[in-house]
């Protein structure tokens, strides 16, 4: 039985705004997801894992800044110093789309660290490979079109054809592979992609470039004991309660709001020829509070608005979003200020306005307004605030005695004795 620890997506850098802390000078919110990091990491260290497999996405981009690479660097050395055998998978966010570019895990592989594997091209790992231990490991890291373009362009593939031509040739790879392992040893498929059948969260908005779709056959082939997936941020099992696992580990700490109701964790598997348990270990990252209220009425928008805000003990420290729709007339009754005021406590707070404005009423495609006379435009305005009726009554007849002054004529019904 081989015991391993699978994260992914850190993305530790991608909070560069808000407040800083005093002391080391980072976002607050960098430190968030460096705390995260530092659980994972003690809990390779506790655990005693033979493994650490990191699937991929440690930075929001391919230029890190040196501070973050310093953070990063401080925590994989930790394992390293800890004879932790670890594969870093280098993912789309880690690398430049640009040919011949360094990758933002570079310095891991040219500084030769030792216990850390770092994964830039598809390779199959042996024991010899991991300091012995007993499991082999195709791995598979994000694959750029830039990478293939000039070799498959040479060879008269057309450039719309490139990534499906990637596609077809990781699938042979895999297929080659997955022949040759050896059937006494526990197997391991490690990449960073999309897999046939995958649940996407909200990190749409993030990703960087095309993805790579894996088929879902090979990653659930039979010969694996366990995949360990990296790039989709929500934590889900693919191949749920068949084997073998194809584990999503998901992002370590919650992006933004799309992400408020995912559950953050990392996985730590046990994994044997034929037979694999998982089970995932959850990380308590800062707190997300999303609400959205729809008024209709000021005072459904006060009363709602107020009934929305979080209970005291609820926005210590928490990231608060309030989206409150309205129709655009109730604008001045919506208090910000107050709302401000009341959210002091949360680590910040988002007021969203959706104010939406009544449809228009339209005419007819063969009428226009100037055929139109005062009184029966009045009507098309009665209708348009919906303030039409018998209760309406004195206002026409008011509204008849001015056209009435104004052109000399009665258009409508005289008012009644």
């Amino acid at each position: 039985m081989v015991k391993i620890l699978h994260f992914a997506d850190a993305h530790i850098d991608i909070a560069t705004h808000g407040r800083r802390d005093p002391e080391s000078g980072l976002p607050i919110r960098v430190l968030d997801f460096l705390k995260a990091l530092d659980t994972i990491v003690d809990a390779a260290i506790d655990e005693k894992v033979d493994l650490v497999i990191f699937a991929g996405d440690a930075y929001k981009d391919s230029h890190p800044a040196p501070t973050y690479q310093r953070e990063w660097g401080k925590r994989i050395m930790r394992l390293s110093n800890a004879h932790i055998p670890t594969i870093l998978l280098v993912g789309n966010h880690d690398l430049s789309p640009a040919l011949g570019r360094a990758h933002t895990l570079q310095e891991f592989a040219t500084l030769q660290v030792p216990h850390v594997r770092v994964i830039y091209k598809p390779e199959m790992l042996k024991p010899a490979d991991l300091d012995g231990v007993p499991v082999q490991v195709i791995a598979i890291p994000w694959i750029y079109r830039s990478g293939f373009m000039a070799a498959m362009q040479s060879s008269g593939v057309k450039i719309e054809d490139i990534h499906s031509e990637i596609e077809s040739r990781i699938d042979t790879i895999l297929r080659e592979w997955l022949d040759k392992l050896d059937p006494s040893l526990p197997a391991i498929l490690t990449a960073h992609g999309s897999v046939q059948g995958a649940v996407y969260g909200n990190e749409r908005s993030i990703l960087l470039g095309k993805d790579l779709i894996l088929p879902g056959n090979l990653v659930k082939d039979p010969r694996l004991d366990y995949t360990a997936l990296g790039h989709i941020h929500k934590a889900q099992d693919v191949n749920e309660g068949s084997h073998p696992p194809v584990v999503y580990a998901g992002s370590i700490e919650r992006v933004d709001f799309g992400e408020v109701n995912d559950q953050k964790s990392f996985v730590i598997a046990e994994v044997e020829k034929g037979k694999t348990s998982y089970h995932r270990v959850k990380l308590n990252g800062r707190r997300f509070i999303d609400h959205k209220i729809k008024a209709t009425t000021r005072e459904q928008m006060i009363t709602d608005v107020q009934n929305a805000l979080p209970q005291p003990g609820e926005l210590d420290g928490a990231m608060v979003r309030l989206t409150v729709e309205y129709p655009r007339e109730l604008e001045i009754f919506l208090d910000e200020q107050m709302l401000r005021q009341g959210c002091a406590r949360a680590f910040e707070f988002h007021l969203v306005r959706r104010p939406k404005e009544e449809a228009r009423i339209r005419l007819p495609a063969n009428q226009t307004f100037s055929s139109l006379t005062p009184s029966e435009m009045l009507d098309i305005y009665w209708k348009s605030i919906k303030t039409r009726g018998d209760g309406n009554k004195d206002l026409e007849h008011l509204a008849n005695s001015i056209f009435t002054t104004v052109s000399g004529s009665v258009e409508e019904d005289k008012p009644e004795a």
